[in-house]
């Protein structure tokens, strides 16, 4: 990520959070890590120190060891100072698969908070466009919120009531989404109105002519339930950390398949395609 520290967050977080998050995807629960460093030469020692003490702190708080790894030295110039990359061996919470040939038409779309901080925390840090804002990237460990749902769902003795999992990063909302529903060959339709956004997100998309819901998000899951589920795993996911602005935004239907309709606070209707064109790089 360019900058190496931003709002909220740093490389070191964003390079634990992002594996676990990827497993907790999968309802893997996280069970060791590896990290490899590639460190630029005269990268300084103390940063390099700031951004291990973040990893830990953050391995800490999703419960799972970093347990090997390896360094590589490369000349000046030829990284942004420093690249890590993680690896993630976790253990399936479930029995069944998870994906989109689960999904069934009626099923709850559940989405855990707001939309966009991550890209616009990231954005402002760059001085690009000389703005301040208050806006703090959402970076952060999401197995709580998974660990939470599957609990719910077997303590009502329905697992399988958990259909799929996504962290909307790189693409944002929308990508999911559309993806699901091509995957899947059903549409969704969402409720603009239910979708949070926080002021100082809305207030730089507004000024730059950004789409939120196309953002990336590095703390924010994705969560298709069966719709007698839906709000079990509500109350289950509102108690989590990371989950307490969970909102149910759309529902999945037979209708138009392979599209997502938005219902927009203006009353209108609009579709969300996969978003088009250069989006904002090197963000996570």
């Amino acid at each position: 990520v360019r900058p190496l520290h931003f709002a909220g967050g740093d490389i070191g977080r964003l390079a634990v959070a992002g594996t676990v998050n990827d497993l907790a995807t999968a309802a893997a629960r996280p069970l060791a890590l590896a990290a490899a460093f590639v460190i630029e030469e005269g990268f300084a020692l103390d940063d390099l120190r700031e951004i291990c003490a973040s990893m830990a702190e953050t391995a800490r708080e999703a419960g799972v060891p970093v347990v090997t790894g390896d360094t590589k030295v490369v000349e000046r110039g030829a990284c942004d100072g420093v690249y890590i990359t993680t690896t993630g061996v976790g253990e399936i919470a479930v029995d069944h698969v998870l994906g989109t040939d689960a999904i069934r038409a009626g099923d709850a779309v559940i989405l855990t908070g707001t939309v966009g901080d991550h890209a616009i925390a990231v954005l402002t840090a760059r001085g690009e466009y000389n703005l301040k804002t208050d806006v703090a990237s959402d970076c952060a460990p999401l197995w709580d919120v998974v660990d939470a749902t599957v609990t719910a769902l077997r303590e009502s003795g329905d697992v399988q009531a958990l259909r799929f999992l996504r962290d909307p990063t790189r693409g944002g909302l929308t990508t999911v989404l559309a993806e699901v529903a091509e995957e899947a060959q059903l549409g969704i339709e969402v409720d603009e109105a239910r979708i949070p956004v926080s002021p100082g997100v809305s207030s730089v998309c507004e000024l730059l002519g950004y789409d939120p819901l196309t953002l990336a998000n590095e703390g924010k899951m994705v969560i298709v339930v069966a719709p007698e589920a839906a709000e079990a795993v509500l109350d289950a996911v509102r108690q989590t950390e990371h989950g307490r602005h969970a909102r149910p935004i759309g529902v999945i239907t037979a209708a138009h398949p392979g599209r997502v309709g938005l219902r927009t606070e203006y009353g209108t209707r609009r579709v969300l395609d996969m978003p088009v064109g250069e989006l904002l790089p090197r963000i996570c």
